[in-house]
Parts: C-alpha cells; sequence; structure tokens
C-alpha cells in the first residue's frame, strides 16, 4: 500500500498530506463515531430502540448515516445471555457510513476463518471473556446485508448525557469483538 502510495505521489496523481487526512478521517472520525452515535441514541431512547431493531437502515438514516455500503442494515443486540459477533466470510463487507474503513484484521483470512469456528478464542485473543452460559452468534456480512451490533450498556452509566454514552462505544463493540466501556475522562 505505501509502495503504490509512493509511486502515486511521485507522479503527481495524489497529495500524500489529503491522502492520510482522508484516512484518518474515515478511520477516527466519520465511521466509528457515527455509530457510535447510533448506538447512544438506542440506550436512550427507546422509540428510537425499537425502529432501529425494526428497519437498522431507515432507522440509521434519519441520524444522517447512509450511503454506499449501508444499504440493508441489521442491528443486533448483546446482552447478558447473547453475544453477537460479525465477520464476512467471503470478503469484508462492512457498513463504512457507521465504522469507518474495517480495520485490516476483518479483512485477514485468519479472522474470517478462525471467526467462525472458535469465535470464543477470537474473544479472548481481543481481551474479551464471556461466561459459559453466554450464547455467542456469529453472523456473516454479506454484499445484501450489513450488522451493527448494539453492545450492552455499561453499568453505572445511567445518568450519562447521550454525548457521554457514545464515548463508551467502540469500534470493537459495535463488531462484537469487543464491549462498551466507560472512558477514564468524559466530555
Amino acid at each position: 500500500m505505501r509502495a503504490l502510495q509512493s509511486v502515486l505521489a511521485e507522479k503527481g496523481y495524489i497529495d500524500p498530506a489529503a491522502l492520510d487526512v482522508l484516512i484518518d478521517t474515515y478511520e477516527t472520525k466519520i465511521g466509528p463515531r457515527n455509530g457510535a452515535q447510533v448506538v447512544a441514541r438506542a440506550w436512550t431512547d427507546p422509540v428510537f430502540r425499537k425502529w432501529l431493531f425494526e428497519d437498522a437502515t431507515a432507522a440509521i438514516a434519519s441520524l444522517g448515516y447512509s450511503g454506499r455500503q449501508g444499504e440493508h442494515m441489521v442491528a443486533l443486540e448483546n446482552t447478558a445471555s447473547r453475544h453477537n459477533m460479525v465477520v464476512c466470510t467471503l470478503c469484508s463487507c462492512y457498513p463504512w457510513p457507521v465504522l469507518g474503513l474495517p480495520p485490516t484484521w476483518y479483512k485477514s483470512a485468519p479472522y474470517r476463518a478462525r471467526a467462525v469456528r472458535d469465535p470464543r478464542g477470537v474473544l479472548a485473543d481481543f481481551g474479551v471473556t464471556l461466561p459459559a452460559s453466554t450464547e455467542i452468534r456469529v453472523w456473516d456480512s454479506t454484499a445484501e446485508v450489513r450488522y451493527l451490533v448494539i453492545p450492552q450498556r455499561p453499568a453505572g452509566t445511567e445518568s450519562y448525557t447521550e454525548r457521554q454514552l457514545a464515548n463508551c462505544v467502540t469500534r470493537d463493540s459495535m463488531i462484537g469483538t469487543g464491549l462498551a466501556r466507560i472512558p477514564d475522562a468524559l466530555p
């Protein structure tokens, strides 16, 4: 990737600084923040939550997050008894409008294969240990449908604002390879 970027920059086809800004925007500002807003709204607004689980594409679009790779969305709810995890076994179908650029590991063959046959092992690799009684359900994204995991709301966040709740949500928690967390400092 870097070699291609260097060649294109040398020929004047791209501005490396502009490309870095674009990548940073998708990795840290647009996607994961959008998905975190969707989750925080679902945690605080029962009407939105119901709509999200009935028609995720429309509910997400109502917040202004739609577009290519964001069509045909399905929201999955993590609970104490069920944990959902998303993979795309054939390629790397991923909901860009709500999660930004897919992480490298999401597209890797080892993750794609192992998530299906050993989801507890994959979760352990990500530092997530769930009780043996928790059912783990793995969902396979396709070009026709993409998934957004709605993680469990962290305990002790009852007084948090929607903005503070959004800061508890990580990209990995919306894929199901992580859990929502309470950050050390909230804005």
